[in-house]
């Protein structure tokens, strides 16, 4: 195919539907040539000619002294050469690639030649790639810290391999259950879930595993949780029921478990009563309700205080948390 296909027109045309926009630059008088779509993309009228200063005005200034730099290096560079940079449009934040030619032997000396372009969706795209991926290894490295800390524990509070395995199995479920709720939308944002639903599926299982205990009762206003507070609570969810399953009202026929969180005044307050159990005795050392991974989770991820009451008719926790810990 001959190339004399490529005229002005057409190559205009080309462009066009490229959505390039096409720039010189004379070095020695700072003199700068747009074309139409140039203009747009910096938001400016169309103008014969402007200046390096004019179009340093829409620069964002975290990039100016980086693009001026590069610009200034051009007059010495042999070749191609690209720069991206943001620009501000009123309080519009675009990217711009700019890219051209140095001095060679196409070069029409001392003008300089190249094109912007429109990069606003792949910087976007990229930095949503860079944010998932910083994510991804803070969630990676929370998970390791998570599952060696509950190993510890599943050790400490066993006394055989097979008691052990089935306690770690079941801790890592509850989390599962809780991660479940808290599933990611197509924008890739975190979707929370309600202090209720969360209590209820986290729950369930425990009242399963003794099918003659009907009563369980969950109550909360309509509070949102965030997943890292999710997991946490999972946890603390997790010890408290597994207890209650062993010692106490879960234990039983007729046993039953009231959760009741009631939003106070910037602090979510979550009362555990338990009744219908065998006679509570309070522990001794480190095992049972007041174990440390409650504590230290209330104290440390929620930011909260924690009581235990010891009654004889059952055992009654109450946790105060703050909620913006919750749903942040």
């Amino acid at each position: 195919m001959s190339n004399s296909i490529w005229d002005e027109s057409r190559l205009r045309s080309a462009t066009t539907a490229a959505g390039v926009g096409l720039w010189s630059w004379n070095i020695e008088t700072d003199e700068i040539r747009l074309d139409e779509r140039s203009c747009n993309l910096w938001g400016l009228p169309n103008m014969d000619t402007i200046t390096f200063e004019i179009l340093s005005s829409r620069i964002h200034p975290a990039d100016l002294d980086r693009v001026r730099s590069a610009f200034r290096e051009t007059r010495g560079l042999v070749g191609l050469y690209e720069i991206d940079f943001r620009i501000l449009i009123e309080d519009q934040i675009s990217w711009i690639s700019a890219r051209g030619q140095g001095e060679d032997d196409e070069i029409i000396y001392p003008t300089i030649f190249g094109v912007f372009l429109d990069v606003s969706m792949r910087k976007k795209a990229e930095i949503a790639k860079d944010l998932i991926s910083k994510e991804m290894d803070h969630r990676i490295n929370n998970l390791f810290a998570v599952t060696s800390a509950l190993a510890r524990i599943s050790f400490k509070t066993t006394d055989t391999k097979e008691e052990m395995a089935a306690d770690l199995s079941e801790r890592i479920q509850c989390l599962a259950r809780a991660h479940a709720l808290i599933r990611s939308d197509p924008n890739q944002q975190y979707v929370s879930t309600s202090l209720k639903e969360l209590f209820t599926v986290l729950l369930s299982p425990y009242v399963e595993k003794n099918s003659s205990v009907k009563n369980l009762l969950v109550s909360s206003p309509d509070i949102e949780v965030c997943q890292d507070a999710a997991t946490t609570l999972a946890l603390i969810t997790h010890e408290l029921a597994t207890n209650s399953v062993k010692f106490g009202a879960l234990s039983v026929e007729g046993g039953s478990l009231t959760v009741r969180c009631i939003d106070n005044d910037g602090d979510v307050i979550i009362h555990w009563k338990e009744r219908g159990g065998p006679p509570v005795v309070a522990p001794v050392g480190s095992r049972g309700f007041g174990s440390r991974l409650v504590t230290e989770s209330v104290y440390g991820q929620l930011g909260g205080d924690l009581s235990i009451e010891w009654q004889a008719k059952g055992i009654f926790v109450k946790i105060r948390v703050k909620k913006e810990r919750l749903e942040h």
